[in-house]
């Protein structure tokens, strides 16, 4: 019985020591805020179920991450069916031949950009970034430290996966100097590789 009771108690310290190396330091900070945004503030918090405080950590995170970058790399909102409406209208061929010609460049340019280093860690954690703004659904599987899968499920058809595996390939063999294999279908991408 003491035996079992130490074995929950150092299981116990180990949680904590984890939690507590994991944690994040944090610091307080007071902002002056209108009525109805501390209201939408609150209600959204309460739609999704966290706290005021989590949701405004969120949503900060999102603008210096991303959303401060947006026009500045000439990121453009477009409807996601007439986006699909006109890419589907290119043949694959002249999808390829943009990917080649002007995206490659654009994407490599604003990856460098946002992050301000061009390696395979902050390309990635960029293009990750980018399909999750995208609406895209991402699946980063870091099975051991060299090892990595991902796995994007979205609803934007054939011609984008043809534009983002063009990209993706170019990039990993022109600046990485690496082949990656993606495989591609209407609706998903996936490619893998070690570092």
């Amino acid at each position: 019985m003491m035996c079992e009771i130490n074995t929950i108690l150092k299981a116990q310290r180990y949680i904590l020591e984890r939690v507590s190396s994991n944690t994040k330091k944090t610091s307080t900070i007071t902002f002056r805020l209108d009525e109805n945004t501390i209201k939408r503030l609150r209600n959204e918090s309460g739609n999704r179920q966290v706290s005021t405080n989590t949701l405004v950590n969120q949503a900060l995170k999102q603008f210096l991450d991303w959303g401060m970058y947006e026009s500045t790399v000439g990121f453009v909102m477009i409807n996601k069916q007439v986006f699909i409406h006109v890419f589907g209208k290119l043949s694959q061929k002249e999808i390829i031949r943009v990917a080649t010609r002007v995206g490659k460049d654009e994407v490599k340019n604003m990856a460098l950009f946002m992050r301000g280093k061009m390696d395979i860690q902050s390309f990635l954690s960029w293009f990750e970034l980018r399909m999750i703004n995208s609406s895209v659904q991402v699946s980063h599987i870091h099975e051991d430290e060299n090892f990595h899968r991902y796995v994007m499920k979205h609803e934007l058809g054939k011609n984008w996966s043809v534009y983002h595996k063009t990209i993706l390939e170019l990039i990993f063999e022109e600046v990485f100097d690496r082949k990656i294999d993606v495989q591609i279908d209407k609706t998903m991408i996936s490619f893998e590789f070690s570092e």
